[in-house]
Order: structure tokens, then C-alpha cells, then sequence
């Protein structure tokens, strides 16, 4: 089982907590909407990712079996 993380653009606010959080995972894209970035090793950021997840204030962000 692989994990993906995923953005819901359309709840996305664009506060930028979760690229503050982890650069190596997300980062903001051309509309101010958070982005995952590709080829992300979900295991190995897990931690920062669940973090991400607890922290965002929209709760836009998911990690989905993939």
C-alpha cells in the first residue's frame, strides 16, 4: 500500500502553513494554492505531513491510499 498526499485546490486558502511546515512536500503554486510536490516519499515525511494535516485551517489536505 502506497500513500499520496492530495490538496483540495477549491478549499486551499492559500495561508501557506503546510509549505512553512515541510518545503520538501508542498509548496505554493502560480494561483497561491498549496501544491504537493512530485516524487514525494510519503514514508519518510509522514510525521511533518500528518502535522501538516492536524495544522491546516480549511483541512484541505488528505492522504489517500494511491
Amino acid at each position: 500500500m502506497s500513500l499520496k498526499v492530495k490538496v483540495d485546490k477549491e478549499s486551499c486558502i492559500g495561508c501557506s502553513l503546510c509549505s512553512s511546515i515541510n518545503s520538501d512536500v508542498f509548496y505554493m503554486d502560480e494561483n497561491g494554492k498549496s501544491s504537493v510536490k512530485e516524487d514525494v516519499d510519503v514514508s519518510s515525511n509522514l510525521s511533518d505531513i500528518n502535522n501538516c494535516i492536524s495544522s491546516c485551517p480549511v483541512g484541505c489536505i488528505k492522504l489517500e491510499e494511491g
